[in-house]
């Protein structure tokens, strides 16, 4: 039987993204003098068609329709990621010096968004063919050689074509959680962890982009680091000169504004030119200080139940693709919310990572409800 508890948890999810991306976008839309409604009526047609491609996909076979997204999903939004750097400028858009949305009449599509979700699938299928007997050290790396080579294409398409290092790191993170839960070894999680902190170092150091939200968090974060070591070594650590790290400030600032209760929906100051498009990567902000502490626990809380569900599914499912699956779309989202919500919170750099149903963005919001569709409709082959 399809998980209805789910179905209902996720569609309060994305009735949350579209009030907010209401609430959020005053300035925005003043900036870039627009409707009022502009990004409120994007949302909402997004959260529509969204809802209904859930229930519409949970309606289907999940032997079919599954595997059927999801290798459409996997081959066709990597090919589309492929030539979409060489659209001339009118059929894609431009962001951070890096084309990352494909133009159509009346929408743009973000082919990475979509891609995640079909990435997630794959892994699913493959290592549920991979590692269905115990293997040594040797064997696993020998399965692990190309999905190796699988990452560094992901990683010259992602982090360096689109300049999104956050989204090859989520899904370095997902892939690493979902090798685990697939039988992989701790020897193999360790060799791994290692060469992921490598390679996210040298694309690091590799932009100046990257380098000054580096700077800019360390400039908030070292007064309280240091202050936990020794003098001596605190002062040779100390950097002076460092860039105002404005965002992750203001987002401190409109936590602390929103107290316990918020201002109050629509009250929020934040969104007054303090912050650009705060409905997009600082959404968790800007819904703090609205409705406070305790309303953002409730979006929190939300969430976790969501996850648990997607959890629980996976638990009882009768296929090894059913239980991988549920897994890594379920770890996803918790890596997504906690990466977005440490980065505004200053304990880490921020790294551009939408909120999954909170945050402004219909590809994001279509990709998670296909997800969630796909998810219900593996329900129905779960054990009782």
């Amino acid at each position: 039987m399809v998980d209805r508890t789910l179905f209902v948890l996720a569609s309060i999810a994305v009735i949350i993204g579209i009030l907010a991306s209401y609430s959020l976008s005053s300035y925005t839309v003043l900036f870039y003098e627009t409707n009022q409604f502009h990004f409120f009526i994007r949302q909402l047609i997004a959260g529509i068609l969204g809802i209904t491609l859930m229930w519409l996909i949970s309606k289907g076979n999940p032997e079919r329709i599954v595997q059927t997204l999801g290798f459409m999903l996997f081959f066709g939004c990597m090919f589309l990621m492929l030539i979409m750097h060489f659209l001339p400028e009118n059929l894609a858009s431009n962001a951070g010096g890096a084309k990352r949305w494909i133009r159509f009449p009346f929408f743009s599509l973000s082919p990475v968004e979509f891609f995640k979700i079909g990435f997630v699938f794959f892994l699913a299928w493959s290592f549920s063919r991979k590692y269905d007997t115990q293997k040594n050290i040797k064997e696993e790396l020998q399965i692990f050689l190309p999905y190796g080579i699988l990452l560094l294409i992901l990683g010259g398409l992602i982090a360096i074509l689109q300049n999104d290092l956050g989204q090859i790191l989520l899904l370095g993170i997902v892939f690493v959680f979902m090798l685990l839960c697939a039988g992989g070894s701790f020897k193999l999680f360790f060799a791994l962890l290692l060469g992921t902190i490598l390679s996210a170092a040298i694309l690091i150091l590799s932009s100046d982009h990257r380098i000054l939200r580096i700077k800019q968090w360390w400039a908030l974060a070292q007064s309280f680091i240091l202050s936990i070591l020794p003098d001596n070594l605190a002062q040779g650590l100390r950097i002076d000169d460092l860039p105002e790290p404005y965002q992750i400030q203001h987002s401190l600032n409109a936590i602390q504004n929103g107290g316990f209760f918020g201002e109050g929906i629509g009250n929020g100051l934040i969104k007054l030119g303090f912050l650009s498009e705060v409905h997009t990567d600082i959404v968790l902000a800007g819904i703090t200080e609205e409705v406070g502490i305790f309303g953002i626990a409730l979006c929190a809380a939300l969430f976790l139940v969501i996850i648990y569900r997607i959890f629980r599914i996976a638990n009882r499912s009768e296929t090894q693709v059913g239980f991988l699956f549920c897994v890594g779309f379920g770890s996803m989202l918790g890596f997504s919310f906690l990466l977005n919500a440490y980065g505004i919170s200053g304990l880490t750099p921020i790294k551009g990572i939408a909120v999954p149903f909170y945050s402004y963005g219909g590809s994001s919001l279509l990709a998670n409800c296909i997800a969630i569709g796909m998810v219900l409709c593996l329900s129905k082959q779960t054990e009782e």
